[in-house]
């Protein structure tokens, strides 16, 4: 492992000798779980995915990256952050918008179906 790319868990010993987390990691944790914004879920096996924001991706005709969008649009792929290369779950090309409300998106990929809410504004 290279120093520094991984989050360290910080632990400690309390009064009781039982090793806990410490108060900073776990405020900086909590923190971190609570305020996601979006869920994920995949219509197959119901796997369920968490981030702060996501980002619709639009490729070229030969793969590449063209540009990302807020919204999502048939052709699209679905980017859960962080946006860097440790990113959440990023989806095929969207195929179809079966439902679109304000806080909910239900749409087929090239390969998976998947329901898509916020979580809080």
């Amino acid at each position: 492992m290279i120093a520094g790319a991984q989050p360290k868990v910080l632990v400690k010993l309390n009064d009781s000798n039982e090793l806990v987390l410490d108060e900073l990691f776990l405020t900086l944790f909590e923190k971190e779980v609570v305020s996601h914004k979006y869920k994920l879920v995949r219509g197959r096996d119901q796997l369920t995915k968490t981030s702060l924001d996501v980002k619709w991706l639009e490729f070229d005709k030969n793969g590449k990256y063209k540009d990302s969008f807020p919204d999502i649009a048939v052709g699209r792929s679905l980017l859960m952050s962080p946006f860097n290369h440790h990113f959440t779950w990023q989806t095929t090309l969207v195929t179809e918008i079966v439902e679109q409300k304000e806080d909910y998106i239900k749409f087929n990929t090239e390969n998976s179906s998947y329901e898509l809410f916020v979580l809080s504004e």
